[in-house]
Formats: C-alpha cells, sequence, structure tokens
C-alpha cells in the first residue's frame, strides 16, 4: 500500500530488505542453520559456521539475540560455559533456511 502525505509518497519497507537487516552477512545465515539441529556452545558455532574470528562471531550473535532470533544460556560455572539455541522466533526461519540450503545444493 502506497501512501501520501503532504506530496511525499511512502512506500511500506519491503519483506526482504527487513529480512535481510535480521539474517543478512557472511555468518548469520550459517549460525541459524547449525542452530537449527538444537543448542551449541561457542566453540562449536564457530567451527561449524567456517570458522569466522572470536570477534566477528560474538557481534554475529549479539545481533541476533539482540533481534530475539537467538537465547544465550550461561552456566555458573568454572570454566564458564555458554550454550546457544534458537528461540521461536529464530526456529520460525526453519523454512527459509532449508529453502536456502536446498538451493545452495542445486546451484
Amino acid at each position: 500500500m502506497v501512501t501520501k502525505s503532504a506530496g511525499k509518497t511512502k512506500v511500506p519497507p519491503c519483506p526482504i530488505t527487513r529480512i535481510m537487516n535480521v539474517i543478512g552477512g557472511k555468518w548469520k545465515p550459517m549460525i541459524i542453520y547449525n542452530l537449527l539441529s538444537g543448542t551449541k556452545r561457542f566453540n562449536e558455532l564457530q567451527r561449524l559456521s567456517g570458522n569466522p574470528s572470536a570477534r566477528v562471531l560474538t557481534l554475529q550473535l549479539r545481533e541476533l539475540e539482540n533481534d530475539k532470533i537467538i537465547s544465550r544460556r550461561v552456566f555458573d560455572q568454572i570454566p564458564p560455559r555458554v550454550e546457544y539455541s534458537l528461540t521461536t522466533k529464530g526456529k520460525s526461519l526453519n523454512l527459509v533456511m532449508e529453502m536456502m540450503a536446498q538451493w545452495g545444493k542445486a546451484n
């Protein structure tokens, strides 16, 4: 729906832009895809996702956490243990990730 106000045309944001703002980037799709199979720890995610640097992976995980796609659980123990899992919102990306994986295999 296009609306006009004070001579300006407002176009609603593209839904593709909205999803790319959340899952776009080099590492986020791989992080989400790897979490579809269950909870993972940081080093496991790093290895499964193509070995991004710890700093980059941390930033990507924080962004996904802020967008409520993943949850982070910290265990009170020595050495510290942190696990990442998909939220309900994150799990709703299952079909999108599976379709991307199928396209990637076919092309």
